[in-house]
């Protein structure tokens, strides 16, 4: 009988830590629809509009689809989508589904949640 020849092991991969580096890099290649319910008379859905807009082109370039819905033109599509409050950021894709309410000044906390921010950790 010939002895087994030692097989070096395979190095198995750290499934947590591929994960959690998943998740820390964004995603360059997700297509993201947002819609953004304002009532156009309102200073803050200007601010909103301002802010999302620049939000859009610094961190999803080429990738953002973006409808701006003035409920006050048409108050019917705020009643279909169930829009309680203006400003309302509603993303569709990719999935989940969220929503953000208000003014989106803080626009760390909508990075994060449209993922495309990691969370830092406190």
């Amino acid at each position: 009988m010939s002895p087994r020849s030692k097989v070096p092991a395979r190095k198995v991969p750290d499934a947590k830590g591929a994960l959690e580096e998943l998740l820390r890099r964004p995603d360059t290649h997700r297509r993201y629809v947002l819609r953004l319910y304002v009532s156009g008379r309102k200073p803050r859905s200007a601010g909103a509009i301002t802010t999302l807009t620049a939000l859009c082109r610094e961190h999803l370039e080429g990738r953002c689809d973006l409808e701006v819905i003035d409920v006050d033109e048409n108050p019917k599509i705020a009643f279909r989508e169930q829009i309680l409050a203006l400003p309302t950021l509603v993303k569709e894709l990719p999935e989940p589904l969220r929503r953000f309410v208000g003014d989106l000044a803080d626009v760390e906390r909508i990075l994060v949640g449209l993922d495309i921010q990691a969370r830092r950790a406190s």
